[in-house]
């Protein structure tokens, strides 16, 4: 894994089910990568995966249930 080319000038998106104050994980798409960081240390390192691997990581977590609230 390595960070998306640059990462600070990227736009972060939080998912519609985080509660908005500010404890989630947001999500960038750089250069075929997807960066993934905490909310609360939006300035530590950024790890990051490709694209398709973390679309991947999506569809099966959403496939398991995983995407659903309790």
């Amino acid at each position: 894994m390595r960070a998306p080319a640059d990462s600070r000038g990227s736009r972060w998106a939080t998912s519609t089910y985080s509660s908005g104050d500010r404890d989630c994980v947001e999500v960038a798409f750089v250069a075929g990568m997807t960066g993934i960081r905490d909310s609360k240390v939006a300035h530590s390192p950024v790890p990051a995966t490709p694209g398709d691997a973390f679309a991947a990581f999506l569809g099966g977590a959403k496939g398991s249930g995983l995407d659903r609230t309790v």
